[in-house]
């Protein structure tokens, strides 16, 4: 055992996707993997180190996990192992067991099986339960449904490629999470990670938020910028919502993919650069293309590997998992005590719908962190929408609104309510909405439902600028 107690457990097979699903999930359960892609590199790594379990697949080019046993049974016959075999192999199993390894892991594996099995080998053979992870440790993504094991798997073929790859999924999926993975286990993973949201930006200055600008460019480029492109350079540069980006930049983001250089706004010197894009989107860029919204060469520059990311609701068994983490991460966040749901509460969050996927959850999680009395949260601590009661203060303003409508009929008006009523209504929700997009008006556009031409022309008519 390590000095701190973790359960050293090697993994040795030479598909990519294997390897890294099973050192993800052996991490999260507070284990110490190593990965080999080959029997012999496994072998000559034993000459100085020496794990607590091992888990093999059987068939690998250059020694299958029979030989690898029969080597262990002569070197180091306490270590257990575990062999990685298909259902159509099951006879290979057979044949494992009498050359001494201690469990079989059938294909398709769930990662929570594995975890115990490995658990009960080391117990089993004299060793001890792996630790919890470390507290301050934040797993880059949690899942354990279907669904998100796909995730990993294309993460992890993906590990030792540059190739482009777009994802897609809603809104609050944690699309950034997963470009932030993919950058993390590749080989540039020393290189800087930009993201960047491209709906954030009205056309003329994303163009010089991605490729930089001179000085004197345009008026108030009082100097010159680099832009993400080149900070991005040797690394990764993530695009999130692309399919917002104008006809214009999409045609030069194609050129950048097709040759690999750019000039800066203003500026008459190629720059070329080593980039991997990541893409990401919630809209449907099949139909953007159809309908022309999209460029359709562009589209297959981005779409070399996709990634697609389920909602929320359809990992279920995911959920709970997901609220005790963030809400473990909050408690840290805010200093304050950690909070746990009882059963009650559990339920009520497996029955929503999640809209807004991961991220909405995220948000309950601080909120609940901070409302909740106790260190227990109950079905009475959660939101309305969430089956909890019925919050007094989103009534008030309706009864307000109803007790003004009576008093104004009954003085009987001069001109009719909604002539009145709606010009009010819409600036309050329009500078609400300005404050919380920070100015923006293209975000506020959005919290508000309108395009952005809508919100100019309805901040003009209600004179709000003024």
């Amino acid at each position: 055992m390590s000095q701190r107690g973790k359960l050293r457990v090697w993994v040795v097979d030479d598909d990519e996707s294997v390897r890294w699903v099973l050192e993800q999930a052996f991490r999260q359960a507070g284990m110490k993997p190593r990965c080999f892609e080959s029997g012999e590199r496994c072998c000559a790594a034993l000459e100085s180190d020496k794990p607590d379990v091992i888990v093999t697949d059987i068939r690998m080019p250059d020694m299958s996990g029979f030989e690898l046993i029969e080597r262990l049974a002569v070197s180091d016959p306490a270590i257990p192992v575990i062999v990685i075999t298909a259902h159509s192999d099951l006879d290979s199993a057979v044949s494992a067991y009498q050359s001494g390894a201690f469990e079989y892991l059938p294909k398709p594996f769930d990662v929570d099986a594995a975890i115990e099995l490995v658990s009960r080998a080391a117990r089993e053979r004299g060793g001890a339960p792996p630790e919890p992870a470390d507290a301050g440790t934040t797993p880059t993504i949690i899942g354990r449904a279907p669904a998100m094991q796909e995730v990993f798997k294309a993460i992890g073929r993906l590990s030792r490629s540059s190739m482009t790859v777009l994802i897609t999924g809603e809104s609050g999926t944690g699309k950034e999470l997963v470009a932030r993975a993919l950058h993390d286990n590749s080989a540039r993973s020393d290189a800087p990670f930009v993201a960047l949201n491209t709906s954030a930006f009205a056309a003329e200055l994303l163009e010089s938020e991605l490729f930089g600008h001179e000085k004197g460019a345009f008026t108030g480029a009082a100097e010159r910028r680099v832009g993400r492109f080149e900070q991005a350079d040797g690394g990764t540069l993530f695009l999130d919502e692309i399919g917002d980006m104008s006809a214009a930049l999409q045609t030069r983001l194609l050129r950048v993919l097709a040759e690999g250089e750019f000039f800066r706004v203003g500026g008459q010197a190629p720059i070329r650069v080593d980039v991997r894009v990541v893409a990401a989107t919630h809209q449907d860029l099949d139909k953007a293309v159809l309908d022309g919204t999209f460029r359709e060469d562009l589209y297959h520059r981005l779409n070399v590997m996709r990634i697609e990311i389920p909602r929320l609701r359809d990992r279920q068994e995911d959920i709970i998992e997901l609220a005790d983490f963030y809400l473990d991460h909050a408690a840290k966040e805010l200093e304050v005590a950690p909070k746990k749901l009882d059963r009650a509460a559990q339920e009520r969050l497996l029955g929503y719908d999640w809209p807004g996927n991961v991220r909405e959850l995220v948000n309950l999680c601080r909120r609940l962190s901070v409302t909740a009395a106790g260190s227990v949260i109950t079905v009475e601590d959660l939101p309305r929408e969430l089956g909890g009661p019925i919050a007094q203060p989103d009534a008030e303003w309706t009864a307000s609104l109803a007790h003004w409508a009576a008093a104004q009929l009954a003085g009987e008006p001069d001109q009719p309510l909604l002539s009145e009523a709606l010009p009010a209504f819409e600036t309050t929700l329009i500078l609400a909405a300005l404050r919380r997009a920070g100015g923006k008006r293209h975000e506020a556009a959005k919290l508000l439902g309108w395009g952005r031409n809508t919100l100019t022309r309805k901040i003009k008519e209600l004179g709000i600028e003024a």
